[in-house]
């Protein structure tokens, strides 16, 4: 086996995972989320990267495997409930947990996948998949525009730099734990620094004009 992925890591993305969702959930005051509904959102975040990553990788889902994963999940989303107005506060937490959350799923997700003797680009993928299942569930059931396709985002080019990043290390002999953490903080940097600085990929229309002012320069 090329590594076992230690407990406490995967439960550490859960914890992260929910706090975010559900600290991301509670501000929406006009939905009328009760507060079932924000701990099942915050649960969904926190476990929904997992899943996805175990569904692709036809293993049995660890999150129903372990009771941890489920009570760890919940307490973290409820802790995020209450705490989600000083959080708010300091806005840029969400920002750093949700960046955390993406790196963390991203190189457990990848370093399962190598695992599990996956090559490298369906490594990628799988990886990739599962550093941003969670944000999609949580937009989804908040029935908000998926943040993963739209401009400004950058959730699939920070988790693409972090698992490519893994899978190079790790075939160049680097051990695999020092190739996971390298992956988390890349990720990591990657999506902090678009929201600072507001990089984003350019939008489907712009690409079009540029084809369209080639042609007429032509």
């Amino acid at each position: 086996m090329l590594f076992t992925i230690p407990l406490w890591a995967d439960l550490l993305a859960v914890a992260i995972g929910s706090l975010q969702g559900a600290t991301f959930a509670a501000q929406f005051r006009d939905r009328k989320l009760d507060l079932l509904g924000v701990a099942i959102i915050g649960i969904a975040t926190g476990i929904g990267g997992g899943v996805i990553r175990d569904l692709l990788l036809n293993q049995n889902l660890a999150a129903l495997a372990n009771n941890w994963y489920l009570l760890v999940a919940t307490a973290a989303a409820l802790v995020g409930m209450l705490l989600e107005r000083l959080l708010r506060r300091l806005g840029v937490v969400i920002t750093i947990l949700d960046a955390l959350t993406i790196g963390l799923f991203a190189a457990i997700g990848t370093t399962k996948a190598l695992d599990l003797g996956l090559p490298v680009v369906p490594a990628v993928f799988v990886g990739s998949i599962a550093a941003v299942g969670g944000s999609i569930l949580r937009d989804l059931l908040l029935n908000l525009p998926i943040a993963l396709i739209h401009v400004g985002s950058l959730y699939a080019v920070a988790a693409l730099v972090g698992t490519i990043s893994l899978v190079v290390l790790v075939g160049f002999g680097v051990p695999t734990l020092t190739a996971a953490i390298v992956c988390v903080v890349l990720t990591f940097t990657v999506r902090v620094l678009a929201v600072l600085f507001h990089w984003t990929l350019p939008e489907q229309k712009q690409l079009k004009r540029l084809s369209l002012i080639r042609r007429k320069n032509a």
